[in-house]
């Protein structure tokens, strides 16, 4: 195969060791590949320093969409956030090019559509399709860089609304988005967010459901790749491909090369105990 080739991955969650190990089994496949990665780049993990420096240094040949944990960072590093207890931040708010780094994660996407393949971080909601996912994304992502995205972030957290409406407006609209795209596991069937519950698919209470599987999704044509979800694990379906394999957690970290589906993982230690 001398073509370039494309490889979608998983978090990697300031998994950095393991990173370049997943990097050198897929760039054994072709002198060039491009990879694709599902957001949460940093904390938890031992090195999300030099986790965010190995993406980045990667210039045209890697792209990420954002995550809960990458938009957690630009929080912090504003002093909007407070760090967590579990937080492996420091690394990145001590570094010398701290200001530099922040700057490049703010102005990445929060949706990227590439060969009939929509990466995002967490999901979708049902009733958006590819066309209006993707504008939606764009709204957040121009507020993220501009002048105004510190002011935004002070907005930005928070549950509610829970369920889109075209007719949302203001920070209320944005923060819906970023929550679908970032957040998102279960939905009832009214498309109606629940951010409570983060167990695994088959563990849901009555009434919720997966957000992939939301009757009338209007994306159930376009293949969805996401990450988020470690307690889902790996899924590869026609129209949807899980990848967060919980590296942090002593999983496994996971690419698929698009064009044929084929599997590339890492065995990764244990660098945090869930709960």
């Amino acid at each position: 195969m001398n073509e370039r080739q494309d490889f979608l991955v998983g978090d990697l969650q300031g998994c950095a060791v393991q990173l370049d190990a997943l990097l050198d089994a897929c760039q054994a496949t072709s002198p060039f590949c491009r990879f694709t990665f599902a957001g949460d780049l940093i904390n938890r993990g031992p090195q999300s320093l030099q986790t965010l420096r190995t993406v980045m240094s990667m210039g045209e040949r890697a792209r990420t969409v954002l995550g809960n944990h990458d938009l957690h960072l630009l929080a912090v590093a504003c002093g909007i956030r407070p760090m967590h207890k579990d937080d492996t931040l420091h690394d990145i708010l001590d570094a010398p090019d701290r200001d530099e780094l922040i700057d490049w994660l703010r102005r990445r996407p929060l949706a990227i559509y590439e060969q009939g393949h929509l990466i995002v971080h967490a999901g979708m909601l049902p009733q958006w399709d590819l066309e209006q996912a993707l504008a939606l994304a764009g709204e957040v992502e121009a507020m993220l860089q501009s002048e105004r995205w510190i002011d935004f972030l002070t907005h930005m957290y928070g549950n509610q609304p829970a369920r889109w409406s075209d007719d949302l407006a203001g920070d209320d609209r944005l923060r819906c988005i970023i929550n679908a795209f970032t957040r998102v596991r279960f939905c009832h069937a009214d498309g109606t967010m629940d951010f409570a519950v983060k167990e695994s698919a088959e563990s849901a209470p009555e009434g919720l459901m997966p957000w992939f599987e939301v009757p009338g999704r209007r994306t159930e044509e376009v293949t969805v790749v996401f990450g988020h979800w470690s307690t889902l694990g790996l899924m590869l379906r026609p129209n949807l491909i899980a990848l967060d394999t919980g590296c942090v957690w002593g999983g496994k970290l996971s690419a698929v090369r698009l064009e044929d589906r084929a599997l590339f993982q890492v065995e990764c230690p244990q660098a945090k105990k869930p709960g």
